[in-house]
């Protein structure tokens, strides 16, 4: 099953990202479950995150979550994850 995981960052949070990132790329290789992935970008900047993750269960897909390491840096204002359909591509 799809899960998209949307993540708003903080207000002025981009050196904590860029900080995190290639734990965070690391975690997205080795957990196997990422169909796709990539920042969010405002005004030309990153300023968030698409995640969709092909998981058993939303629990799985939640656990991720929570292992991802911009989530212990405390990178993210809002996260959303919900089951998703792929229609097209």
């Amino acid at each position: 099953m799809l899960y998209a995981l949307i993540c708003r960052d903080k207000p002025g949070a981009l050196q904590t990202r860029l900080d995190t990132r290639e734990a965070h790329l690391a975690h997205i290789r080795q957990s196997g479950i990422v169909a796709m992935a990539g920042p969010l970008i405002e005004d030309g900047e990153m300023r968030g995150s698409l995640v969709i993750l092909d998981a058993e269960t939303l629990e799985q897909a939640q656990a991720w979550a929570d292992a991802d390491p911009y989530k212990a840096a405390g990178l993210f204002a809002s996260v959303q994850l919900n089951e998703w359909k792929k229609v097209i591509g």
